[in-house]
């Protein structure tokens, strides 16, 4: 089978699933995962798709906004056992930032006791938080209904007039190579948070490691811990960049 058709194979089955897997695609095509890989790095070359770690993604998957509330049902487990370990490490007296990722949402459950202060752009965690013992500092400027987040100029300013001891923040993709969003508004956010913090985590679950995205915002320089349930042997390659891995169980 020539290049072409395997390639017109390929869009067939990520317009019909959204996202595939190499094993998924070299099974379809009766190719090996050799040449589906060569296959789909040329065809990311060419705008055709988006690579992920394990695959590839359709191009308008990745550019659609997808909702908060969609977001936040997926992979519960993951994101939970994640945020109870990042929780760990924030003490009383912690100022902190939360942005508006559904992973980062879910920290909000394991640290209601803690006598802290919340800055975020995020709707639904100051709604998580409150009545709590958590103090909270809402980043104003345009809200986005979907993503309900707060975005825009003035929430870049809101965000740079104020100094955190820790950032907990989520992205679309981590590689070695950078972290990757899916919009502009979003990136912009997670950039001036980490810029305005001391530690900056990155709260992962497995699926966005290895996985690029619509948007390449920063490298890894920005990131001090990544937290995970990514266990994957390759993970220790972003410790050769001078990240702390915290790899949990799911």
């Amino acid at each position: 089978m020539t290049f072409q058709k395997r390639a017109y194979k390929i869009l067939e089955l990520l317009e019909k699933f959204g996202e595939v897997e190499i094993r998924q695609l070299a099974a379809e095509i009766n190719v090996s995962e050799v040449t589906v890989r060569r296959d789909l790095t040329a065809m990311a070359a060419n705008g055709l798709l988006y690579r992920t770690h394990g695959g590839a993604m359709k191009i308008s998957e990745v550019i659609k906004p997808v909702s908060f509330v969609n977001k936040a049902g997926v992979n519960i487990k993951a994101k939970d056992a994640i945020c109870k370990r990042a929780a760990a490490d924030i003490i009383d007296g912690d100022v902190i930032f939360i942005d508006c990722g559904s992973t980062a949402f879910r920290l909000c459950q394991f640290i209601k006791n803690k006598k802290i202060k919340v800055i975020t752009n995020s709707l639904p965690v100051v709604n998580e938080l409150l009545d709590s013992a958590v103090t909270i500092n809402l980043i104003g400027g345009e809200v986005d209904a979907t993503r309900q987040a707060v975005h825009g100029t003035t929430a870049y300013e809101h965000i740079a007039r104020y100094r955190a001891s820790k950032a907990f923040l989520g992205v679309d993709g981590i590689t070695v190579e950078g972290l990757y969003a899916g919009s502009e508004h979003e990136a912009s956010n997670t950039l001036a948070m980490a810029l305005q913090s001391d530690c900056v985590y990155i709260l992962c679950d497995a699926r966005k490691v290895g996985k690029t995205s619509y948007l390449k915002f920063n490298d890894l320089s920005l990131v001090n811990i990544l937290v995970t349930d990514y266990n994957n042997p390759d993970v220790t390659e972003f410790e050769t960049k001078g990240i702390s891995v915290l790899s949990v169980t799911v």
